[in-house]
């Protein structure tokens, strides 16, 4: 068998160049077929365009497969295989003729119960996160599915503008790869490297102003999926394996918040906010960070990404650095600063936009 670093080049090229080949196909067809995004109320955009990029990323998944499966010591294609096909079908659905959020939800459960089931995945430890150690294996299971339900939906909601998901998908599917290689969890690492090189191809075509393709609720849930097993594989590892990170363990659970922490802290916020006002958390608005953000400052969506990808790898690179010299306690302090600082900043920025509305309609009256 040849070395796994010696697949890491040609993989990233290989999903680089397919996903540049396959977008415009894609694109193409949806065009002549008119199934485009029809822009409505929210829509960032004016015109209508092609959303069914996460038929590229699925392919492409599908096929790094047969490279990367010889890797796969946990058989864990095996359970990937159904949930990705599962929320592939859900997704174009979705697209096409729009589903409830229950019936997404009913799909992500039973994607994420594929993973549970197959058994070597589960999180049977925290490995002193809080001072728990071992958990039973239904605390396992339900921690898992939840993990993968999260993560799925949180990513979705974050597509909202051109550029950010495939940003942030980026920025966690790098610093995943980079951990799995530490525990030379090649497979698993090979995915996040074929993840980082379809996203960049698709970034190409998203930001563009010509050829723009979105990837869709089929794209947003294929990514969202993948990220979720690699945190719920990494959040699983066997403590022995875990003395090849360059942290303690204890610090893991930071480590892997830190990587979704935009998704996750968007996710929640808006989730919060709407039902404070009593709202479906899966009602429509514009109180997402992206879009606070292109409200006030009134800038692009490109700067918006491109900012909001800043602030990730800054926050990443900030923990995973305390996670190397703190204590589990001091980090949680650092963490919940942050995430106070976060709300409070977005708190007032929704404030002083609905003032300028405010005003506006005033002006008018």
């Amino acid at each position: 068998m040849s070395s796994p670093t010696f697949y890491i080049i040609p993989i990233f090229v290989l999903a680089l160049i397919s996903s540049l080949y396959l977008l415009p196909k894609i694109s193409q067809i949806v065009t002549y077929k008119k199934l485009m995004d029809v822009p409505n109320m929210r829509s960032s955009h004016s015109k209508a365009i092609p959303h069914l990029g996460g038929v590229a990323f699925f392919v492409l998944l599908i096929l790094s497969f047969y490279f990367t499966s010889r890797f796969d010591e946990n058989n864990t294609i095996i359970a990937i295989l159904p949930g990705l096909t599962i929320l592939f079908l859900l997704g174009l659905k979705d697209d096409l003729v729009i589903l409830s959020p229950f019936s997404k939800l009913l799909g992500q459960i039973s994607a994420a119960l594929f993973l549970v089931f197959h058994g070597k995945e589960n999180i049977s430890s925290l490995h002193g996160f809080m001072g728990i150690e071992d958990m039973p294996v239904f605390v396992s299971g339900i921690l898992g599915v939840l993990i993968i339900i999260v993560v799925v939906n949180a990513i979705n909601l974050i597509d909202g503008i051109d550029g950010l998901a495939g940003t942030v998908g980026v920025i966690m599917s790098s610093a995943f790869g980079i951990l799995f290689f530490l525990l030379k969890d090649y497979f698993q690492m090979l995915t996040a490297v074929v993840m980082v090189g379809m996203l960049l191809g698709f970034l190409r075509f998203n930001l563009s102003q010509k050829r723009k393709i979105f990837m869709g609720d089929t794209g947003s849930m294929i990514i969202g999926f993948v990220i979720g097993v690699m945190a719920v594989d990494l959040l699983a590892t066997d403590t022995a394996d875990l003395s090849r990170l360059p942290f303690n363990f204890e610090n893991l659970p930071y480590v892997v918040a830190a990587i979704l922490i935009i998704p996750l802290f968007d996710t929640g916020r808006v989730f919060f906010i709407r039902i404070m006002q009593r709202k479906s958390p899966f009602t429509a608005d514009r109180n997402h960070i992206h879009h606070l953000i292109i409200d006030h400052f009134q800038v692009s969506h490109r700067r918006t990404s491109f900012y909001i990808g800043v602030v990730n790898f800054i926050l990443l690179s900030l923990f995973i650095f305390l996670a190397m010299r703190t204590t589990q306690w001091q980090l949680l302090v650092v963490f919940l600063l942050v995430i106070i600082v976060g709300i409070s900043f977005f708190y007032f920025l929704g404030r002083l936009i609905g003032r300028k509305k405010l005003k506006e309609e005033e002006v008018k009256i």
